[in-house]
């Protein structure tokens, strides 16, 4: 035999002899899911995930104003199941809630100095917020921090026991940026909290930034746009929650009429907020749609127009806002009481005629 056909004869019998043990490890890696293949999950993306997505359907969503628990109000938690009173049968209607929670959550720190009003509530506010059917507050506010760090502190570790979610406040700007993310009816949701009203000689102590724990800010406003972009590539539906306006002045101001263009182009497609006190209006902007003011909620203050109040539920799918709807209420006792018959229709109509001077439309 030559020496080249010794050498293949010896490789035939080579793979011969390793045949089954090449076929054994062949069948195992067959057997073995890989991150882009096999098992049971597909990459996000591919056909496959996409077919078995839930259907997307509208879901509602429900808005209240500023809610504290000062005054009058402060024996309501004795009972935090019924704090917030008759108003809580609209709240848990709506697949969400949401209210802003204009009051620091502690029970020590020290006032920040020189402020007229510095609101406080016990834990038990989150108590009674989530028994009214609210599932997320905005703590993003000119009293969110009324108790200065020491405060700050007492409010983040309540937030934390409670489970409660609260966005516009953190340990830090990432933190006091993220959003809240839900998905609804197939819809992923990403709400966005945030305020434009900051006491000049407290905007740089109550203003979260990468080492600081405080507020997220819309005085700064590239920063919030940022997180309305982040928002918007991963959500269906990305509301921005403000605390915005001038206070008892009935039409938006100039700083509100710039930002919402503004975070509209960014992707935000509800945007809704208060702080001002009495009603503002609502309606379309550029297709999306924008509440300049909420007005009190769940308030000490009750005059003839501090005391008209309501709940705003607008009905989404996606980007898209297909009706809203005003539950019209007075505070009395404090609480938002709804109304009914004549009044209630007259002060649908009182709020309807609000979009004049806020150069919003009635549809999309």
């Amino acid at each position: 035999m030559t020496r080249s056909a010794r050498r293949a004869a010896l490789a035939l019998l080579a793979a011969v002899i390793a045949g089954p043990a090449v076929v054994a490890c062949s069948a195992a890696e067959s057997a073995s899911p890989s991150p882009t293949s096999g098992g049971k999950t597909s990459p996000e993306g591919s056909p496959e995930a996409e077919a078995t997505k839930p259907a997307r359907k509208p879901f509602t969503i429900s808005f209240g104003g500023d809610v504290h628990f000062e005054g009058v109000l402060r024996g309501r938690l004795a009972n935090p199941r019924t704090a917030l009173g008759p108003i809580s049968a609209v709240l848990r209607k709506s697949d969400l809630s949401m209210v802003n929670l204009e009051t620091a959550i502690t029970q020590a720190g020290t006032p920040a100095p020189g402020k007229q009003f510095t609101f406080r509530a016990p834990p038990s506010a989150l108590t009674a917020l989530k028994a009214a059917g609210v599932d997320v507050a905005s703590m993003a506010n000119n009293h969110g921090m009324d108790y200065m760090q020491g405060g700050l502190r007492d409010s983040l570790a309540a937030i934390r026991r409670s489970k409660f979610p609260i966005v516009g406040i953190g340990a830090n700007a990432a933190e006091a940026y993220k959003p809240f993310r839900k998905t609804v009816n197939g819809n992923r949701v990403a709400i966005i909290g945030a305020t434009q009203v900051l006491d000049s000689e407290f905007i740089q102590s109550w203003t979260a930034t990468s080492t600081q724990g405080g507020l997220a800010s819309a005085k700064n406003e590239e920063r919030l746009i940022q997180a309305v972009r982040q928002a918007r590539r991963t959500s269906d539906t990305v509301i921005v929650h403000l605390h915005w306006g001038t206070e008892l002045q009935k039409c938006p101001n100039p700083a509100q009429l710039t930002l919402a263009p503004k975070l509209i182009a960014a992707g935000a497609d509800v945007i809704v907020g208060g702080h001002a006190h009495i009603l503002l209006g609502s309606g379309y902007l550029k297709g999306r749609y924008v509440n300049y003011g909420m007005g009190n909620f769940v308030f000490y203050n009750s005059g003839p127009e501090t005391g008209a109040t309501g709940v705003l539920t607008l009905t989404v799918n996606g980007r898209k806002v297909l009706k809203d709807q005003w539950t019209p209420a007075r505070i009395t006792g404090g609480i938002p009481v709804p109304l009914t018959g004549a009044a209630r229709q007259s002060a649908v109509t009182n709020w309807k005629s609000l979009r004049g001077c806020a150069g919003l439309a009635s549809t999309p």
